[in-house]
């Protein structure tokens, strides 16, 4: 039983990270949506309210709890839909799959190593590469709300 409050309780807790992230990053319902009430602001409540959404979506048989089977499968969706996104935001030539050179050009390799090479050396040592890492939690940190 306790195992299983556990799971729960972790479940609701990734459904909810995950709507947010998901607001974070652009995807997702826009605020009008999420606004149930049409008052042009969007509270905790109605927050909450999208995660319990999900979380029954989720819950397919309907039993208020998710098990391992469900949330894999809600698992698997996100990653196919995330696939289909990823596919045909970066497929240059439209022929529905991603080569090397369409990977490497959409992610710009080169402006990446520029950005990280501080001194343009040509290079990146351990203390640009130190730098760039703690760069990145540092703005991880913000978006997430840490201090």
């Amino acid at each position: 039983m306790k195992r299983t409050a556990f799971i729960l309780v972790v479940a609701m807790a990734a459904t909810a990270v995950t709507s947010t992230s998901a607001l974070a990053r652009g995807q997702g319902p826009d605020l009008a949506t999420l606004d149930t009430d049409g008052n042009g602001e969007l509270t905790r409540e109605e927050l909450q309210a999208r995660g319990a959404i999900r979380f029954q979506e989720a819950d397919t048989n309907g039993d208020g709890q998710l098990s391992q089977a469900e949330l894999e499968a809600q698992a698997s969706a996100r990653a196919s839909d995330r696939a289909a996104r990823i596919i045909e935001r970066m497929d240059a030539n439209g022929d529905g799959q991603l080569s090397q050179d369409e990977i490497t050009e959409r992610r710009n390799a080169g402006r990446f190593f520029d950005r990280i090479d501080s001194d343009n050396s040509g290079t990146i040592t351990q203390a640009e590469f130190d730098a760039a890492r703690d760069k990145m939690r540092e703005r991880r940190g913000k978006r997430h709300g840490a201090d």
